[in-house]
């Protein structure tokens, strides 16, 4: 929530922090920063001595290690949009008493639009198509196309936080699907998925098998890496379409266009890759399989989700320090 601005504690409204913004943000989203802060942006020359000065930075995409965090002896808090943290050294974080206000669940809405897009986009080969009439001039009969259907399908969760339940929410809501979810970490009694009609199962594999559509929701961590290669990918339905709108790395890439060039599966659609922005160099073999569809991390790239999830970091940095008294 943000604070309110009328009634800050004179103290602590008397002297304005420095607020370091270390990335390139929305316009309307550093006015609001700058409400709050005297603001130092990455643009300004002062922001390459952050490590010297910096109380507070907000970032986006950038990469914070240790040999940062012993540089900047001064540094507390950390704002940081979005959920994802593995830019991040977050041990390091706790090791040097550094506070990280990241903003999960406030992309959740965008990210699962994202996914469905994306499941639409495979399901009925429209970047395909629309790339033969485009650029290579065909006149396609359309007696000549089949796709799939959606509705009434079997939507495989893997992942039951923010993200996985707005997903599964809208999936059941618009198409009626069926879902399941997978998630060892999640807790077995949870109050945020008892409105949704699902089947929790206790194994990747069990989930693979039986669902039309699978989507992932989860951080790219060392257990999370190649989750899905091509012994998933060959447990799956010949039907099935995989969404990944998490990270890069969760699925081997080369594994994937290997089954999507052998049949295993109907087709992916990627919002992430392991190198980003995705270049043509490496993913050309991916990319020339028909039915895969690939954006390049854009999910959160709508005006209302970047305002939102960088204010709700500043906010984070404002609460922070003010409940701390710097």
């Amino acid at each position: 929530m943000a604070p309110d601005l009328n009634s800050l504690d004179a103290s602590f409204s008397e002297t304005r922090q420095k607020l370091y913004i270390l990335s390139d943000f929305h316009p309307a989203a550093v006015k609001y920063a700058q409400s709050l802060f005297d603001c130092v942006l990455h643009t300004d020359p002062e922001a390459q001595d952050w490590r010297s000065n910096a109380t507070a930075i907000l970032v986006k995409d950038y990469y914070i290690e240790e040999k940062d965090l012993l540089a900047a002896p001064r540094l507390r808090v950390i704002g940081k949009q979005g959920v994802g943290l593995d830019k991040i050294d977050v041990e390091a974080c706790a090791k040097h008493n550094v506070k990280i206000c990241n903003t999960p669940g406030v992309n959740a809405g965008a990210v699962a639009e994202m996914a469905l897009c994306l499941a639409f986009s495979v399901a009925r080969s429209v970047p395909q198509l629309v790339l033969r009439q485009r650029v290579h001039g065909e006149s396609i009969r359309k007696e000549t196309i089949s796709g799939l259907l959606l509705s009434k399908k079997t939507l495989g969760v893997v992942g039951m936080g923010n993200i996985g339940q707005a997903v599964a929410r809208m999936f059941l809501g618009g198409l009626q699907a069926r879902i399941m979810a997978y998630d060892p970490y999640w807790p077995e009694q949870s109050d945020a998925w008892a409105p949704i009609p699902h089947k929790r199962v206790h194994s990747l594999d069990e989930l693979l098998k039986v669902s039309d559509i699978v989507t992932l929701h989860v951080p790219l961590t060392a257990t999370t890496k190649d989750m899905i290669g091509y012994k998933q990918l060959s447990q799956m339905k010949r039907t099935a379409i995989l969404i990944n709108t998490a990270r890069g790395g969760i699925v081997n890439e080369e594994d994937l266009a290997q089954a999507l060039e052998e049949g295993l599966i109907w087709g992916a659609g990627f919002d992430c890759h392991t190198v980003e922005p995705p270049p043509l160099a490496k993913y050309e073999r991916l990319w020339n399989c028909p039915n895969f569809v690939g954006t390049p991390h854009i999910a959160a790239a709508v005006d209302e989700t970047q305002i939102a999830t960088i204010n709700a970091a500043t906010d984070g940095i404002w609460n922070f320090l003010k409940q701390n008294g710097i």
